[in-house]
């Protein structure tokens, strides 16, 4: 198994729809771009969000077992993706990498 770095690329907050559609909330996402975690056998790392996870962890998965090259060639380096999480408020865009 393979061990897959996840890095926080960018985060995007899209006030205009928080103020249209969002209930108030007390906590929003605390990840900041260039944050990186380690996925040790396609396991969650510790400190990651759930709901981000959710989002890759398939992903992850396949990476930690040596598989790549998703979609016919859409990464230019086929041992990585690049996944957003599912807030439609304030998305994080991850680079997963298979090291």
């Amino acid at each position: 198994m393979y061990d897959v770095k996840i890095t926080a690329i960018r985060k995007a907050d899209y006030k205009d729809l928080q103020v249209q559609y969002e209930n108030p909330i007390q906590h929003t996402c605390d990840v900041c771009e260039g944050q990186e975690w380690l996925s040790k056998g396609g396991a969650m790392p510790e400190g990651m969000c759930d709901s981000a996870w959710e989002s890759m962890k398939s992903f992850v998965e396949a990476l930690s077992r040596g598989e790549g090259n998703f979609y016919d060639g859409w990464m230019r380096n086929p041992y990585s993706a690049m996944i957003s999480c599912n807030d439609g408020f304030r998305p994080v865009s991850f680079l997963l990498e298979r090291i």
